[in-house]
């Protein structure tokens, strides 16, 4: 089994709001089909989730945040995933939307609707989760990223390969020279310049790969 990460970044034009990058997501979709093995699909929000999670100030850090604003955030993450799962069927692959209110519950996972997310992609079909805002208890709600999903769905599935598809070639141990880190052991420091991103960036992805 293989979890595979799209990046908000790759899906999307993360420098212009609500815009999909629709050719890379074909593109994308086309290079799934040839995987022989079950595979479960996580996206992140890109220039949509993120956009309206900037314009709100909300955050992963739970918090009494705007209801208006976890209303647009979610809407804008149904937009996006009915893209995604549009090109799955175009391409003829076959998605199951996969919500992430399907197997969290506030902020914890439950183990056994995770363990049939594995079964569903057994039995041939392709769960497509995706980052948004979750209700946490309280009046408070907050962003869990797909990155994090990414960690939480790895931790308990022990999947063969967990993959993040980006916008670029990988780490970088410098950014002028474009060098890559083809292995990352200890605390390296990693640091993420894309500022719309409220979900932890490329630190965040290391965290949760490792």
């Amino acid at each position: 089994m293989i979890l595979i990460k799209l990046g908000g970044s790759i899906i999307t034009n993360k420098q212009k709001p609500l815009t999909p990058n629709v050719s890379a997501i074909n593109k994308i979709v086309i290079q799934l089909k040839k995987i022989r093995e079950p595979i479960i699909i996580v996206h992140g929000g890109g220039s949509f989730g993120h956009y309206w999670s900037v314009r709100y100030d909300m955050h992963t850090k739970p918090a009494k945040y705007s209801k208006k604003g976890v209303a647009v955030v979610k809407n804008s993450m149904v937009e996006l995933n009915k893209i995604i799962l549009d090109s799955f069927l175009k391409n003829e692959l076959n998605p199951y939307c996969l919500p992430p209110t399907d197997f969290m519950f506030s902020d914890k996972a439950d183990a056994k609707k995770v363990k049939e997310i594995a079964k569903i992609a057994k039995d041939g079909l392709v769960p497509v989760s995706y980052g948004d805002v979750l209700w946490h208890g309280k009046n408070k709600f907050y962003i869990l990223s797909g990155d994090r999903i990414m960690g939480i769905l790895a931790k308990i599935l022990k999947p063969r390969l967990a993959i993040f598809v980006l916008s670029v070639d990988g780490v970088y141990s410098d950014m002028k020279t474009k060098k890559i880190l083809y292995e990352i052991k200890g605390q390296q420091t990693v640091i993420s310049e894309v500022k719309m991103d409220v979900t932890g960036g490329m630190a965040r992805k290391i965290k949760e790969a490792m």
